[in-house]
């Protein structure tokens, strides 16, 4: 649940921006070996004493509370194969924030209980393919079908669902009209992700499905009246639509054609205690150090608040994608999505 907060003030960049949202990778680990995610050789995994407690976990998350966040979303590799995941869990909801996560939902059911207990009503999950095979070919894993049954399961038990489809020309761009009619008959919110590059993930500007292009085909398969353009909130990456009548929502994040930087209010922390403040950032600043030397990790913070770019880690045009194979930056798996 959300709680009452005591902030004073709000962590804020050169350009404005407040910053209130802090993503958590609990792990480098995941149970799924996801193509755009992982490299097919793996990762070198940070040695366990590199890895956050959850006591610094819980530390460091108050901290950022502290200096002005108000919503904490964990993720991974895949945040509930931790083993103390339900207890950071239990101790990340004591304080006055939205506690989300995002999860790829092949062991979900399991923590169903605990999720209510510690006031998480949204989960995302991640799916890329409505058709087993396909979903068996990206992921690396045959978790197709149970999946799809917890995603059902969370939606009966009341949870708002929203279903994360990274979208890849020449694999499953032919299901942008499958997922959308998920929506007709389910209170789920279909997310269309582009492509994006990290280390390994083989990225290159002909697999990417730009937001024009979904949009081309929504409107190909349906009437213009039916397409319902939603309010977006100032933060939001998504832009959202309806298609009239639908129980659900669909929308599209474009981090690459027409990116949303201008309003970003989002901070990560990777599992090994680094922040980054963008996804795209080639360099972080290590906070567990210092933490562990007792020294204090605010300056640190408010400097990677102050160093942030005003776009993509300066990647600010397409051609500068265009050169990037994402070996600047680190795995998926190792960031936190």
């Amino acid at each position: 649940m959300t709680k009452p907060s005591n902030v004073h003030k709000t962590l804020t960049d050169t350009f404005g921006r407040k910053h209130n949202y802090l993503r958590i990778s609990l792990t480098e680990r995941c149970n799924l070996r996801c193509t755009y995610c992982m490299p097919a050789d793996g990762i070198q995994l940070s040695p366990k004493e590199h890895i956050m407690t959850y006591e610094e976990i819980y530390t460091i998350a108050s901290q950022f509370v502290d200096m002005g966040v108000t919503k904490i979303r964990l993720t991974g590799g895949e945040p509930l194969v931790r083993k103390d995941a339900a207890l950071i869990i239990e101790k990340l909801s004591t304080l006055p924030v939205k506690l989300t996560i995002t999860t790829n939902g092949v062991i979900v059911d399991r923590f169903i209980e605990h999720f209510k207990k510690c006031g998480i009503t949204t989960l995302n999950v991640s799916l890329d393919s409505l058709n087993a095979s396909k979903n068996t070919d990206i992921t690396r894993r045959s978790y197709f079908e149970k999946v799809y049954q917890n995603i059902l399961l969370l939606i009966k038990e009341g949870f708002t669902v929203k279903v994360n489809c990274v979208l890849m020309r020449g694999f499953n761009d032919n299901e942008i009209i499958d997922f959308i009619n998920l929506t007709k008959n389910l209170p789920v919110h279909v997310r269309f992700i582009e492509f994006m590059p990290f280390d390994g993930n083989r990225w290159n500007m002909d697999k990417l499905v730009s937001l024009q292009e979904i949009l081309t085909q929504v409107n190909s398969n349906f009437e213009k009246s039916e397409i319902v353009k939603l309010k977006d909130a100032p933060n939001d990456t998504t832009k959202s639509y309806q298609v009239k009548g639908y129980q659900g929502t669909f929308a599209i994040i474009s981090s690459v054609t027409n990116p949303f930087c201008d309003g970003c209010n989002r901070i990560r922390l990777t599992a090994n205690g680094q922040i980054k403040n963008c996804l795209f950032s080639a360099t972080e600043s290590d906070l567990l150090t210092p933490l562990r030397q007792g020294k204090s990790i605010n300056p640190i913070i408010e400097r990677a608040v102050q160093t942030k770019f005003k776009i993509r880690s300066g990647m600010d045009t397409l051609d500068k994608f265009k050169n990037t194979d994402g070996h600047n930056n680190r795995s998926m798996i190792a960031i936190g999505g």
